[in-house]
């Protein structure tokens, strides 16, 4: 069968790179071509997400020490529950600190998530995985004409014969290759990408030990819709792999970053047409926009799957994004989904006269039960009688109503102040101090 596949999709060594300038003008904004072309939806029977926090994730920011990445790991594992749908974490192994992260991190023994590495294609990287005793590694397998061409100054037969030589290396040691794609939605599909994968299917066969495909979505060009055409169709893409190359789903991940704002929808996309696995980071991190952040994903997953993943405790969410903001100071936007400040904290005086009669209607989940986090108001000239009614409900645990003249007294002190020109929100700390002078000490 995988040699029927081969002859079907030969590898096209063309002679000059194929940039796709129909669609990556690069003058002009890319464009998404449409083919009408369509392939069905065929989710995978189970998903689960692996982690980059502690190597794509830091690729953009200072690195972690090695405590923070020890009570990062220790999150992920906690987060997870034992659940399996934290299934892998990946680390660098370049430096003396990134080895020590590791040791550490594999000391505790945790099934979930298990330790995995990062190289690049080299047989010298590679000793690297070997000295540390791991059983699996990601290895960096650019497959656009991009990076074969203009990065590596190689043709496609030579990156192909390159890839495959580290891959054998691998499976020679009794290590699980996983094979990191690079710019797959810039690269020739049929010419250079279901050959290559064809090929890693064969070793597979040969050798009886997984290698495992990542679909990395560098430049963050995937799209959501089975109707656009490759290489930017994230449907098109898996569907190919798995039915013209051969790839079980289970031993893909689809790698995605935010360049254009689908860093959510298309592992969502991938997961629906056959990949098993989505791969991101905490709280998004990574190079350029960042990475497919694990906190949606997790969410993501319960939405898919039509129930809460068993063993998964969603409060860490909120633990983590508390770890962040106190320990490596990385500060969040207030808005951000789900683990921002105010994510489920409205400003709006007709929101809080919503909530105060039934949360439901302007909160879009029990946030409370499920993250650990109530609702909340903030208050500005906006708010009205009704945020602050919540607002005091809330802090103070008392029925008052939106005209009892001590509410008012605090209402006019607002009005006052936007007045005078204010243009910040009223701080916690005002309110109390006003609240005590309106309703007294106790």
């Amino acid at each position: 069968m995988i040699n029927e596949k081969a002859e079907k999709y030969p590898l096209q060594d063309v002679a000059e790179p194929n940039l796709f300038r129909d669609i990556f003008p690069y003058d002009e904004l890319p464009r998404v071509p449409f083919d009408g072309k369509t392939v069905p939806m065929n989710p995978a029977k189970e998903i689960w997400i692996t982690d980059t926090t502690f190597r794509d994730g830091q690729q953009a920011r200072p690195p972690y020490t090695v405590k923070q990445i020890v009570d990062i790991y220790k999150l992920l594992h906690k987060l997870d529950g034992g659940s399996g749908l934290i299934r892998v974490c990946e680390f660098f192994l370049y430096s003396k600190r990134d080895r020590e992260a590791v040791d550490k991190c594999r000391e505790l023994g945790f099934d979930y998530p298990r330790v995995t590495g990062w190289i690049r294609a080299v047989k010298s990287d590679f000793k690297l995985v070997k000295e540390m005793g791991l059983d699996e590694t990601g290895i960096l397998t650019s497959c656009s004409d991009y990076h074969i061409f203009l990065k590596l100054n190689k043709t496609r037969k030579q990156a192909l014969e390159m890839y495959l030589d580290i891959v054998k290396s691998a499976l020679d040691a009794g290590i699980t290759p996983r094979c990191h794609l690079e710019d797959i939605t810039r690269a020739d599909f049929y010419g250079f990408v279901v050959p290559f994968a064809i090929e890693l299917m064969k070793l597979r066969e040969q050798y009886g030990r997984d290698v495992k495909i990542r679909l990395c979505d560098t430049l963050g060009f995937g799209v959501p819709w089975d109707e656009a055409a490759l290489p930017r169709s994230v449907p098109k893409l898996v569907h190919g792999l798995i039915h013209d190359a051969g790839v079980p789903g289970e031993l893909m991940e689809w790698h995605g970053h935010n360049d254009f704002h689908k860093a959510v929808i298309t592992p969502a996309t991938a997961w629906l047409y056959g990949c098993a696995a989505c791969n991101g980071a905490l709280l998004g991190t990574g190079e350029r926009t960042g990475n497919t952040p694990i906190e949606a994903m997790v969410i993501e997953a319960a939405q898919i799957n039509g129930r809460h993943t068993p063993g998964v405790d969603y409060k860490v969410l909120t633990e983590i994004a508390e770890y962040f903001a106190k320990e490596i100071e990385h500060t969040l936007p207030s808005n951000y989904p789900l683990v921002g400040k105010g994510f489920n904290v409205t400003r709006a005086g007709i929101h809080a006269d919503g909530l105060l009669k039934n949360e439901e209607i302007y909160n879009c989940f029990n946030t409370e039960k499920i993250l650990g986090r109530p609702v909340g108001v903030v208050i500005t000239d906006k708010s009205g009688a009704a945020g602050i009614k919540h607002w005091i409900e809330q802090h103070f645990n008392i029925d008052v109503a939106k005209d009892d003249p001590r509410l008012l007294a605090i209402k006019e002190r607002i009005e006052s102040e936007y007045e005078a020109g204010r243009t910040t929100a009223i701080s916690d700390e005002e309110m109390f101090a006003w609240y005590k002078e309106a309703f007294g000490e106790k």
